[in-house]
């Protein structure tokens, strides 16, 4: 596929539409939802998208930008968001405090808040958060010292492409990962990790094999848990590329191939992400009973390949 040159941030926020409107005393979101876990078991997992400042990496792909502030939130705000949304929450085993960027980034989540935030949610048996791989440091170590069961760092890979990696202004490379979660793993913080499906700059026909090597570029390098996530349109960037032929959207059948072929190894749990896939890949009957089987595969970490009716 012909690229163009490497996006900037200015590039990026010039083809944004508006960002949300969002409260900096609650998360923007936050729901319970089943997740298969390392002991086979599956077991409910409180996830909260809190409300704060920009992730400064700046990807061409990332819309996670619109339910965020242009400015740090005020200490204290953070622990309020948790405190507002496990008030209304059923109880769950594990929590994940996403934040559409970076837990470690002090411009988003403010370090004065760590003791607090630890505080809150210090007896759930695992608590994961997001990171950079360049923002994983002593803070990491010192926050896990904090909790008294399992942390988890979840982290961008994105693509092991050699071209479309740096094209992503992500603003890393693989060799930066693979020592972050190296990093990690000494100091006893287990990885997940996130995969693009369908890329810019990729040729669909290469789209699975790329995916692949990155599932197994992150499982060598110590990751128990991947997602693949397909790359939607909706941020103004990717709409930009799909007029000048430098991304296509995600195709069903490619993700069950990912899927199926990443489960046969069995080294580790892997995820697709299914939301929103009735704008993705369609409405109707058919699809709808394969996304579903997809995310049965979620939970079993078997997969059924959709056989249609003769």
């Amino acid at each position: 596929m012909s690229a163009s040159v490497s996006w900037t941030d200015r590039d990026v926020l010039a083809a944004r539409p508006p960002r949300e409107i969002v409260s900096i005393d609650e998360p923007y979101a936050a729901l319970v939802e089943d997740e298969r876990t390392a002991a086979g078991t599956v077991e409910p997992v409180a996830t909260l998208f809190l409300t704060n400042r920009e992730c400064p990496f700046r990807c061409v792909y990332c819309d996670l930008w619109k339910h965020t502030t242009t400015d740090r939130v005020p200490v204290g705000a953070i622990p309020r968001q948790i405190d507002a949304a496990l008030s209304r929450l059923p109880q769950a085993r594990h929590i994940k405090l996403y934040n559409s960027g970076n837990f470690f980034d002090a411009q988003a989540i403010p370090p004065e808040d760590h003791p607090a935030i630890a505080e809150r949610v210090r007896t759930y048996k695992t608590v994961i958060v997001e990171n950079h791989p360049r923002l994983c440091g002593s803070a990491c170590r010192d926050f896990r010292q904090r909790l008294s069961g399992e942390f988890e760092i979840a982290m961008g890979l994105e693509s092991v492409h050699p071209d479309v990696l740096p094209r992503l202004n992500k603003r890393m490379t693989v060799d930066d990962f693979r020592r972050a979660a190296g990093e990690l793993r000494e100091v006893d913080i287990h990885v997940r990790t996130f995969l693009l499906l369908n890329p810019p700059w990729l040729e669909p026909d290469s789209w699975v094999e790329w995916a692949l090597r990155g599932l197994e570029t992150a499982i060598d390098a110590g990751s128990r848990v991947c997602t693949v996530i397909p790359v939607r349109a909706g941020n103004g960037a990717m709409e930009l590329l799909a007029q000048r032929g430098e991304w296509f959207p995600p195709r069903l059948e490619m993700l069950e191939e990912v899927m199926e072929t990443a489960l046969g190894w069995n080294r580790a749990r892997v995820f697709v992400d299914v939301w929103d896939a009735g704008r993705l890949f369609g409405e109707d009957g058919e699809t709808r009973q394969r996304v579903e089987r997809l995310a049965q595969a979620n939970m079993t970490q078997v997969f059924e390949r959709w056989m249609p009716l003769r």
